[in-house]
């Protein structure tokens, strides 16, 4: 792999291929300890002021997709507030250290977003340390992996629909009323909403689910000048995988079935040679 990720360079060999070892988590898992390390764009990312003086509030941004979000966002020129479980505040704590490296502010805001209560909170307090709020991205979500629909409890069912959909519209419904025309929210759907594995029942239902609230609230907003938009990823290299989003036989060729023969990397979601597909969301020249 070349250094410099935006050098021409064969895709297929620009990132760790299968087979990967074994690397069991406990949920929700770390970046930290993920062999390979994935990219989020920590070296690579070099931003040129497309997000100057503008506020953003990420889920799930202490690893994976959100993570790197952030980090092109303050990189361009954000002030950035993050949500993550405290179990994560390892990996937290290093997106908060990007983020001021870049010369923008850092707001960690640890949290159960299954707690309406908390999910209320977050947005208060994001709106007030960053001064308003111009960005939402709605990323975490929560996946596991059971071969049959009788290994899923009625208690992990609730804890995924909480996470992934009851979360996302408790966040929402809170940060509408503080975004002014111009703004944006961003939710992460998955390519599981339209390809669903057998093993992903729950996860898959959700993503469904985002994509259509997603769709429903486009609707809604643009009168109020305010846009809305969904990313669905393919296999992305998260700590979401190892920590029981795919068993461990999986993670051994995860990714090895799209056509480049690996997974993506965050960075690869996050920001392209070109653009990136967050940030391009958000920016006023993708209004239409």
């Amino acid at each position: 792999m070349k250094d410099d990720r935006l050098e021409m360079q064969d895709p297929r060999q620009q990132y760790p291929a299968p087979p990967f070892p074994e690397q069991p988590q406990p949920v929700p898992g770390l970046a930290q300890k993920m062999q390979p390390q994935p990219d989020h764009g920590e070296q690579s990312y070099i931003g040129c002021g497309k997000l100057a003086g503008r506020k953003a509030l990420i889920t799930g941004a202490d690893s994976g997709i959100g993570r790197a979000v952030a980090i092109a966002f303050a990189r361009e020129g954000a002030d950035v507030a993050i949500a993550y479980l405290k179990s994560e505040e390892a990996d937290a704590q290093e997106v908060i250290q990007l983020i001021e490296q870049s010369g923008r502010k850092a707001v960690a805001l640890p949290g159960d977003i299954t707690d309406e209560h908390f999910c209320q909170k977050l947005v208060t307090d994001a709106v007030q340390s960053l001064n308003g709020l111009d960005i939402l991205v709605n990323n975490a979500g929560a996946q596991t992996s059971y071969p049959s629909i009788s290994d899923i409890t009625t208690e992990h069912f609730d804890k995924v629909m909480k996470t992934n959909l009851y979360a996302l519209f408790w966040i929402t419904k809170a940060a509408v009323p503080h975004l002014l025309p111009g703004a944006s929210i961003i939710n992460t759907t998955s390519i599981q909403a339209y390809q669903p594995s057998a093993s992903l029942l729950d996860y898959a239902m959700t993503k469904a689910g985002i994509e259509n609230f997603s769709k429903s609230l486009a609707k809604q907003m643009i009168n109020k000048g305010v846009r809305v938009n969904a990313v669905a990823p393919g296999p992305l290299w998260t700590p979401l995988q190892p920590s029981g989003g795919q068993t461990q036989d999986k993670i051994e060729k995860f990714g090895s079935e799209v056509p480049l023969g690996r997974p993506g990397q965050p960075v690869e979601i996050a920001h392209t040679a070109k653009f990136s597909i967050y940030l391009f969301l958000q920016r006023a020249s993708a209004k239409f």
